[in-house]
């Protein structure tokens, strides 16, 4: 059967071209490997659990995700299944859903990496649920 976290793909930055050097618990928005392991935690005593304040002329942490999918039909409606679920936190944290062939591309912009990091679980999540039904039902049929 087809595994969604084997071809997955994502990053996340704080916009600058650089990584995510900039936003805490960065560690924490890494894309999970494909064991299905959960992602490596950056342990620094020297940050707290809270985020920390946007200072002047700090960029919004941007966090990339493409998942391909083994036929457009799918991917479709992947989108379709995931698109309409309202990002809780819309004034600081925004997703966008497009459809490319057979790749489903997520983009989020946030201003607040803890915002962003349960955004993007919350997603996987539901995207989880989406691949498992089509795995289970197959694609829809035409008559």
């Amino acid at each position: 059967m087809w595994d969604a976290d084997a071809d997955a793909v994502g990053g996340a930055s704080c916009g600058d071209g650089q990584g995510d050097h900039n936003c805490p618990g960065a560690a924490d928005t890494l894309a999970a490997p494909a064991s299905g392991a959960p992602p490596p935690h950056a342990s620094d005593p020297g940050r707290g659990a809270a985020s920390v304040a946007r200072g002047p002329g700090m960029r919004p942490h941007i966090f990339t995700l493409s998942v391909p999918f083994p036929t457009p039909l799918e991917a479709e409606i992947a989108h379709g299944s995931l698109a309409p679920d309202a990002e809780p936190h819309q004034r600081v944290v925004r997703r966008d859903l497009t459809v490319s062939g057979r790749i489903l591309a997520v983009r989020w912009k946030a201003e607040d990496c803890r915002l962003l990091r349960i955004s993007v679980i919350n997603f996987l999540d539901h995207l989880s649920l989406v691949v498992r039904t089509l795995q289970h039902f197959g694609t829809p049929v035409s008559h």
